[in-house]
C-alpha cells in the first residue's frame, strides 16, 4: 500500500498558534527551521549556551536569544537542533530539568531517541520533523517559494495532538509544499545512517576517490581524472534527481548507457551489497551508535585524523585548482565548519 503523502491542505499552522517554539542551536537545521517558522508567523525564540558564536548571528536575524535552560522554560515546543553526540549533555543540564507535562520535544533526526542516549519523561509529546536535505537548502527552497520534502514521526503522544503539531511544524518550514511522509524514529534513524554511510557520503566519496586513483595510476592527468570522476557526477545526479535513473539514461549517449548497464553491476556487485548489509546490521544492533558516542567521548581523535587524511588526498588539490577557474561555483570554508566540532 503506497504511503500517504501529506501536503499543505493536510497541515494547520493553527496548531502552533499561541505557542512559543524554542530552537536549541542555530546551526544548519536550527537556523533554517527558526527563520522559516518565523516567516510562517510562528513565535520562535532561540536557545544557545553562554558564549556561543551563534548568539550575535541569531540576534541579527531578529530573534530573542536566551540561555538554553531559559528558552526551554519559556517554550511549549522545544526543537533540539544540536549535534547527536552533544544532545545528552545538553539535555541533562538544560532541557530535562524544565520539561513539564504538556511540552513537546522535537528532533530532526531520531538518533538520540532511538538509541536512548536520552530518555524523555512519559508525559510530554516527542516528535520528529526531518527535512530530507541540508539546512541551507531547506532555507533557500523556502525563500524561493518551494520546499524540501520531509518526514514526520511520533514517539510519544500523551496530548493526542502530536501529529497535528508535527504537521504544523513541517508546514512552517516548507515541507508540506513538497510532500511529507509519516515514518517512525527507528526507520528514519536507521535508513538515514545507512544512506549516509553506504551511498550518499561514504559510498560516493570512496567511489570517486577510487576512480580518480585508478586513472592517475594508469598515467592519465589528474585534471582529466577529476572531471570524469567528480565534476560530472553532479550533472548525472541532477538528471537522476529530476527524472530518476531511467530518465538519466534517456539523456546520455548510447555508449554511456551500454557502459552503465554492462560495467556498473560488475563494480557495485554482490560483494558490495554483502558489505552494505553488514553496515546496516551494525546500525540496527546499535554498534555504530556506540562507537560514534565513544569516539565523541574520546575527543574525536580517529574522526579528526580520518577527515584530515581525506583533505590530503590528491583529488582535493586538483579540484581546488580547477574550481578556481569557475568562479560561479560557490566556495565553502571547510576549516571554519570543522571548528564547530572543537
Amino acid at each position: 500500500m503506497p504511503a500517504k503523502i501529506y501536503t499543505d491542505k493536510d497541515a494547520d499552522l493553527g496548531a502552533l498558534k499561541g505557542k512559543t517554539c524554542a530552537v536549541i542551536g542555530f546551526g544548519s537545521q536550527g537556523h533554517a527551521h527558526a527563520l522559516n517558522l518565523k516567516e510562517s508567523g510562528v513565535k520562535v525564540i532561540v536557545g544557545l549556551y553562554k558564549g556561543s558564536k551563534s548568539i550575535p548571528v541569531a540576534k541579527e536575524q531578529g530573534f530573542l536569544v536566551f540561555d538554553t535552560a531559559e528558552a526551554v522554560k519559556k517554550a511549549d515546543v522545544i526543537f533540539v537542533a544540536v549535534p547527536d553526540t552533544k544532545i545528552p549533555a545538553c539535555y541533562e543540564a538544560d532541557i530535562k530539568p524544565h520539561l513539564v507535562k504538556g511540552k513537546t520535544l522535537l528532533f530532526s533526526h531520531g538518533f538520540a531517541i532511538h538509541y536512548k542516549t536520552i530518555v524523555p519523561p512519559a508525559d510530554i509529546d516527542v516528535i520528529l520533523v526531518a527535512p530530507k536535505g541540508p539546512g541551507h537548502i531547506v532555507r533557500r527552497q523556502f525563500t524561493e517559494g518551494k520546499g524540501v520534502p520531509a518526514l514526520i514521526a511520533i514517539y510519544q503522544n500523551p496530548s493526542k495532538k502530536a501529529k497535528k503539531t508535527a504537521l504544523a511544524w513541517a508546514k512552517g518550514v516548507g515541507g508540506t509544499r513538497a510532500g511529507v511522509l509519516e515514518t517512525s524514529f527507528k526507520e528514519e534513524t536507521e535508513t538515514d545512517l545507512f544512506g549516509e554511510q553506504t551511498v550518499l557520503c561514504g559510498g560516493t566519496c570512496a567511489l570517486v576517490q577510487a576512480g580518480f586513483e585508478v586513472l592517475v595510476e594508469a598515467g592519465y592527468s589528474p585534471e582529466m581524472a577529476y572531471f570524469e570522476c567528480l565534476h560530472e557526477l553532479k550533472l548525472i545526479v541532477d538528471l537522476m534527481n529530476e527524472a530518476g535513473i531511467a530518465g538519466m539514461r534517456f539523456s546520455i549517449s548510447e555508449t554511456a548507457k551500454w557502459g552503465d548497464v554492462l560495467v556498473g553491476p560488475k563494480i557495485i556487485d554482490a560483494g558490495v551489497k554483502k558489505r552494505m548489509r553488514a553496515a546496516l546490521k551494525e546500525i540496527q544492533n546499535g554498534k555504530f551508535a556506540k562507537e560514534w558516542v565513544a569516539e565523541y567521548k574520546g575527543g574525536y581523535k580517529k574522526y579528526r585524523k580520518l577527515l584530515a587524511d581525506g583533505e590530503k588526498h590528491p583529488i582535493e588539490k586538483t579540484g581546488a585548482k580547477l574550481r578556481s577557474m569557475m568562479p560561479w561555483i560557490k566556495k565553502r570554508d571547510i576549516k571554519g565548519a570543522q571548528a564547530s566540532y572543537k
